[in-house]
């Protein structure tokens, strides 16, 4: 990588202390640009070729934050323009599928570990390296709380369910797990499962009850949280502060992703639903 493009990745690494997520994102995003000091023709050329090579508009969106912000970091006077992003529903499980995750009936440690896993996702909304990445010390049995480090490496206290707590209780009780180990590590507690295996898990388990996962089978667990939290009530402000947005727009995408929601509400306010 080149001279200023290193020193941009060391000064984020080193002074702004991202994570390595957000570090592999920003060498992702600037093997895109190729040019230390682009002009606005390579900008253009820049959102070309990703859309040449089929990013679709939030992903060529996510790495224009990358570059912006290198930008920016450079001294240009430069941005390029972010697309406008096509809509659409993001995945949920329904009712009937939910009903069957929960009350399936694992057998040995890696089912039951699983099954903890999908309640543990079902129940606080949490992202797929949050929960991989929970040790036994920040769950709080007691006062039903998870403390979870989210993007930027920024904690968050998450409350759950005590239908949750009866669930890892016990797995965290039979599996003998010290505080420091992972909750929901491999079989010698050595190691953090893999985002891969544990993708493939949940695909093969749904695919087992009956069903086909949703897309982004795992992400489909924090859509169908957010959705039934303000289904049932929960505020708009509160599910940000639960999902670690960091901005309110993040979260009130939710509020209307549920066609049956919409003709629910369509119903209750129709002239031609009402009776004199």
């Amino acid at each position: 990588m080149a001279q200023l493009f290193d020193r941009f990745i060391q000064e984020r690494k080193y002074l702004a202390n991202v994570s390595p997520h957000t570090i592999e994102w920003h060498r992702q995003s600037l093997r895109w640009l190729r040019v230390e000091r682009p002009d606005a023709a390579d900008l253009r050329n820049v959102v070309l070729r990703m859309r040449e090579a089929g990013l679709r508009a939030s992903s060529v969106n996510c790495y224009l934050g990358s570059i912006n912000a290198y930008l920016k970091w450079s001294g240009s006077p430069l941005r390029v323009p972010k697309l406008r992003q096509e809509s659409y529903v993001p995945a949920v499980y329904s009712a009937q599928q939910i009903a069957l995750l929960v009350r399936w009936k694992p057998t040995g440690f890696y089912q039951r570990r699983l099954h903890a896993l999908v309640l543990t996702f079902l129940d606080t909304g949490t992202r797929l390296d949050e929960v991989l990445s929970l040790s036994v010390v920040n769950c709080d049995l007691d006062n039903l709380l998870i403390t979870v480090t989210g993007k930027g490496r920024k904690q968050r206290i998450i409350p759950f369910s005590v239908e949750l707590r009866r669930t890892l209780a016990k797995f965290i009780m039979d599996a003998g797990l010290r505080p420091e180990q992972l909750i929901f590590g491999t079989m010698g507690r050595a190691r953090k499962l893999s985002q891969r295996n544990t993708l493939r898990d949940v695909k093969a388990l749904c695919t087992r009850l009956g069903f086909t996962a949703p897309g982004r089978a795992i992400h489909a667990f924090r859509h169908t949280f957010a959705v039934n939290y303000l289904r049932r009530g929960g505020s708009v402000f509160h599910l940000q502060k639960v999902l670690g947005h960091s901005s309110l727009e993040m979260t009130r995408r939710y509020a209307n992703l549920v066609t049956e929601d919409l003709q629910a509400v369509h119903e209750r306010v129709s002239l031609l639903s009402q009776r004199p």
